[in-house]
């Protein structure tokens, strides 16, 4: 009996808690629900009638959207796409080797290598971007996809190191140490055992990479002059480019279209990103 009101109290707090979260969602995600619903609007009664509930529905958005002003949108996509798959190739294969080498292997000055890492992430990308140019610039790989993916291959992204360090640091050395007494090497380690139980950590580095990628507009708007190599992102300024007339409608359409990879990729390894953020310790 005496346990009754404590269970009503949290039975309240429960339900209180619940409906605060449920506001807050809305308003966060009321912004893109109005993107989406506008983009079946006609053109005119986008900011005429702003409200969520379309007086005229049509598509016109997405199929004069998708041909695009001067290229079909199949392009642009299809640029994002090729950028994004080696970002995260190259990004999986960099990071992870060398959060393994700050995690598992001792070697002189390795405190300071990683103190140095860790300094680069308070480097904004814009203070390095000049000198980056300068150095692409004369190898002769502006204006394609290069000084994108490249340099995820060197293992620039810091903050991918560091969450795949700090997950690695959470395994047992024990089980380096018997792999070792069977024969195994640094190699064998990292493959049969670290690879796999880091999955969590490797696939919030999947989604983080292809997440920042994918929208990603100065970097391409940098290196990327020529409107046949031009991504998502670019093409989405289009629309509303000071030369012509703003498209609003087609722009909403092909924005509510760039979202769709996106929440495909969350929708499929949410448990696993949330895993990977919650045990080694980050916020999203």
């Amino acid at each position: 009996m005496e346990l009754r009101p404590s269970g009503k109290k949290n039975r309240k707090m429960l339900i209180f808690r619940s409906l605060i979260i449920l506001c807050i969602s809305l308003i966060v995600i009321e912004p893109l629900v109005w993107m989406i619903v506008s983009s079946f609007k006609p053109e005119p009664d986008i900011f005429r009638y702003i409200g969520l509930i379309p007086r005229r529905v049509t598509l016109e958005n997405y199929i004069e959207g998708w041909k695009g002003k001067d290229l079909g949108f199949a392009v642009f996509f299809s640029n994002s796409l090729i950028i994004v798959v080696f970002a995260i190739i190259g990004n999986l294969i960099s990071c992870t080797l060398t959060a393994y080498a700050f995690a598992r292997m001792n070697f002189r000055f390795r405190s300071l290598f990683f103190a140095l890492m860790m300094g680069t992430i308070m480097l904004p990308p814009h203070a390095v971007i000049i000198p980056q140019y300068i150095f692409f610039f004369k190898i002769g790989i502006n204006n394609t996809f290069l000084p994108i993916i490249l340099p995820k291959f060197f293992a620039t992204d810091s903050f991918f190191i560091f969450l795949i360090v700090q997950f690695m640091r959470g395994i047992p050395t024990e089980l380096d140490q018997a792999a070792r007494v069977d024969g195994c090497n640094s190699w064998d380690i990292l493959w049969r055992i670290i690879l796999p139980l880091c999955k969590p950590a490797l696939i919030t580095t999947t989604i983080f990479t292809f997440l920042w990628t994918w929208n990603d507009f100065f970097t391409q708007l940098v290196y990327l002059t020529d409107s046949k190599l031009q991504t998502v992102a670019l093409a989405l300024k289009k629309f509303v480019d000071a030369d012509a007339l703003p498209a609003y409608g087609q722009m909403l359409a092909m924005s509510s279209l760039s979202i769709i990879p996106i929440l495909i990729l969350f929708a499929f390894f949410q448990r696993l990103l949330i895993e990977g953020i919650s045990t080694t310790g980050l916020k999203a």
